[in-house]
């Protein structure tokens, strides 16, 4: 296949997560020791960047600075929730990123996100496929959810997964200091998936973990809860209890909803907004129990702890883009890059890349086997797969105490 010369651009979009920009700064360091790209450039806010003319000149940042990316959480470049339209019906967003790609000659996109992401990402690729237009296309997946398929695991995933469990840890130690007794309901990240959520079992791998875990893969019935909990509480004098924000009842209706209208409010892909549950079900439980309860909702805070992420999810972050640029560059386009464990008692893992047609908007959920019977906790073969990828602590630069995070200048830079 013939070298194809020009720019390159990189988006992202979706949640951000703490090891993001780490793959950011994979596909970016490759591209700038590339002979084939002519320049680098980054889309301020994802696709809308692209649609509004707002592309950062990356060529133009202190080396230096881009490197602390590996160590600062969310998204540098700015992310978005923006759905494209299907092309072949209304084809108005794609004729104008086909405008900006050619005036800034980008022969190189990579789109840096989860399920939604990577549906923008393959509907970009096939238009310009049907324009004729040369421009290599790949998807650089991230996600604290893990619930995109095709892959082992996602980047993203083993950092919050840290945290949670080792917030769960810390939770569970300051439950327990009076000797009057009390339930705790922690709400966790995952629409409608429950990996996230999942990770509170790591935290009861060491001793000091919760009693009760709800994922969205089974129903959740608030009568059950109650008695689970009543159980518990009534044998121990304390609860400890985490809940997927994204927990539905047998008809498929968020619980979320039992308490707030709040989940009515849709965005851009018509995902519900979430919040609020652990409060509620702390509250039906005290209504239910007389208890003293708390509710604590991670909210953002799962997301952008850079201060506790995995080595290894950051490493495997900044692969991902790496390898997706190399791909690329070797004449590969329409994919995304994907993790592939291989067998055996040591983690090992490998990149793989898969068609982004299976992966746009599909999600992967927790195996049923690997929920306990009576649905509210893990068992081993979960520990197994998620205990490797929040191994390693990041030797991250400080200043007077304090994480160093990068500060690019974001230099605009005008088609026109």
């Amino acid at each position: 296949m013939k070298e194809l010369i020009g720019a390159c651009m990189i988006g992202q979009s979706g949640g951000p997560t703490s090891v993001i920009n780490a793959s950011a700064l994979g596909c970016i360091e490759a591209a700038m020791q590339s002979p084939l790209i002519t320049k680098v450039y980054g889309a301020a806010h994802g696709i809308k960047g692209v649609l509004n003319d707002k592309i950062y000149d990356l060529t133009l940042e202190d080396p230096e600075e881009l490197a602390l990316m590996r160590y600062t959480p969310a998204s540098v470049l700015g992310t978005c929730r923006y759905k494209l339209a299907d092309w072949t019906k209304d084809d108005t967003d794609y004729k104008r990123i086909l405008e900006i790609f050619r005036a800034y000659d980008v022969r190189y996109f990579f789109y840096n996100g989860g399920n939604d992401s990577m549906d923008t990402c393959n509907k970009i690729s096939n238009y310009m496929a049907s324009q004729n237009y040369e421009c290599r296309i790949m998807g650089i997946p991230k996600t604290i959810d893990n619930d995109l398929a095709m892959t082992d695991h996602c980047p993203g995933y083993g950092s919050a997964a840290k945290y949670v469990a080792t917030t769960c840890m810390e939770v569970c130690r300051d439950a327990k200091v009076y000797d009057t007794g009390s339930i705790t309901v922690i709400e966790v990240m995952g629409r409608n998936a429950g990996w996230l959520t999942a990770s509170a079992a790591l935290a009861g791998n060491g001793t000091f973990g919760p009693d009760l875990i709800y994922l969205p893969e089974v129903p959740f019935e608030l009568d059950q809860f109650v008695a689970d909990v009543t159980k518990v509480y009534e044998s121990s004098g304390d609860a400890l209890v985490v809940v997927s924000e994204g927990i539905k009842d047998k008809n498929g209706v968020l619980v979320s909803s039992y308490f707030s209208e709040t989940s009515k409010d849709k965005d851009a892909f018509g995902h519900s907004q979430m919040g609020g549950l652990a409060s509620s079900l702390a509250n039906f439980a005290k209504a239910k129990l007389n208890a003293k309860v708390r509710g604590i909702e991670f909210s953002l805070l799962q997301r952008c702890a850079a201060h506790l992420a995995s080595s290894t999810d950051v490493e495997e972050a900044y692969l991902a883009g790496w390898t997706a640029f190399e791909a690329a560059a070797s004449g590969i386009t329409d994919k995304m890059v994907a993790f592939q464990r291989e067998a055996g008692k040591e983690y090992r893992c490998s990149t793989i890349l898969v068609d982004l047609s299976s992966v746009a908007n599909l999600e992967k959920a927790v195996p049923r086997e690997w929920i306990n019977e009576a649905g509210n906790g893990m068992l081993q073969p979960f520990i197994d797969y998620a205990l490797p990828l929040i191994q390693g602590e990041v030797d991250r630069p400080m200043v007077d105490g304090l994480p160093r995070f990068a500060k690019l200048k974001r230099v605009l830079t005008r088609s026109e």
